[in-house]
């Protein structure tokens, strides 16, 4: 079976190591796209980093670009970059705040989808993953900003699914809830972390996404919500 291409996009973060890890041992080849991210950051032979930020579709286009000179397709896109902000109402949070949310949770994933697809529909096939959130379907108070915004992607997600069915192409959103990375436990000292959803179940969430068994889901909303259900 010829050697399948993943692009995984915050490949260097506490999910996206997972993800990277998980997809490399499932015999994937992974681009690891990330702004700091280094070669010796995954000691594999089927891994290349790909230093690159999604701030813009030129920027996507050209890291896009650069995974097609190398390796001619490709197969896997898994896009989990994000970020989160919360801690203020919508009334008391300031434009600048809420603009991070979506250039952090929808323009990133805007600018890469608009990059891959015409390659993707070019080969005929095509699987896309992104990463939603628990909140983008059941938004709590004062995180208004990181909802809406993981919202807006669930939304262009399960566009880009009925747009490119045609094409062989899936595309789907997986919503985690509270997920047990250092950075959240960094962030939320004394939680009762037994409840949160651990990194490795995503991951091989991912990897069943992304083989034939995963072929005839597309448009869903997977929800990833852990012990504390």
């Amino acid at each position: 079976m010829p050697e399948k291409i993943a692009l995984v996009t915050g490949a260097s973060g506490g999910l996206g190591t997972h993800v990277t890890k998980t997809l490399l041992d499932a015999g994937f080849a992974v681009v690891g796209l990330s702004p700091k991210i280094r070669q010796s950051d995954f000691d594999h032979p089927k891994f290349t980093a790909l230093p690159a930020a999604l701030d813009s579709l030129d920027a996507a286009k050209k890291a896009t670009d650069s995974v097609i000179a190398r390796f001619g397709k490709i197969d896997v896109l898994a896009h989990l970059v994000g970020g989160f902000a919360g801690g203020q109402t919508v009334a008391d949070t300031d434009d600048a705040t809420f603009q991070r949310m979506f250039d952090m949770n929808v323009n990133s994933a805007f600018h890469i989808l608009r990059a891959v697809i015409p390659h993707m529909r070019n080969a005929g096939a095509g699987r896309i993953m992104a990463i939603g959130s628990r909140a983008a379907e059941a938004p709590g108070a004062t995180v208004g900003a990181y909802s809406a915004s993981k919202a807006a992607l669930v939304s262009l997600i399960r566009t880009v699914a009925l747009e490119n069915k045609d094409a062989g192409i899936t595309a789907n959103v997986i919503l985690p809830g509270t997920m047990d990375t250092p950075a959240n436990r960094k962030d939320m000292p004394g939680a009762d972390t037994s409840q949160w959803v651990q990194p490795a179940s995503v991951a091989s969430l991912i990897v069943w996404l992304a083989g034939d068994a995963g072929r005839d889901v597309t448009g869903a909303t997977i929800p990833v919500y852990g012990a504390g259900l």
